[in-house]
């Protein structure tokens, strides 16, 4: 098994694991979801959550660095386009500045360990 193969592999492994952990908590889970934004472009979500009235779109970052105030950015670009609130996203580690950007914006950073540690429970 090459890198790209192994990395593709513990991708997926840590989506499941975030599609159980919604599940979990009584979620509705889609996955691989493009949605067309109000500006004509094609915005894709890992998942789509939905729960009573409240549908939220999801990212997954299985990285091993730190995710940058940038893809906090982008995530919140997209959801705001398909008028989705509250976007969350999945990684290993935020850096401060993600952290202080999702906290104004109102995005849900879960680390990795969060969903892990969660299943285990």
């Amino acid at each position: 098994m090459n890198a790209e193969e192994a990395n593709s592999k513990e991708h997926s492994s840590l989506k499941e694991s975030v599609i159980q952990y919604f599940r979990k908590k009584g979620y509705k889970v889609e996955e691989n979801v493009s949605l067309e934004g109000y500006r004509g472009i094609p915005r894709n979500f890992d998942l789509i959550i939905q729960k009573g009235r409240l549908t939220q779109g999801v990212w997954i970052k299985d990285w091993k660095r730190t995710i940058g105030i940038n893809i906090i950015i982008n995530l919140d670009k997209a959801s705001e386009e398909v008028e989705l609130p509250n976007p969350i996203i999945v990684g290993e580690k935020f850096s401060d500045h993600a952290k202080s950007y999702a906290n104004r914006r109102k995005i849900m950073l879960i680390t990795k360990r969060q969903i892990l540690q969660s299943l285990k429970a």
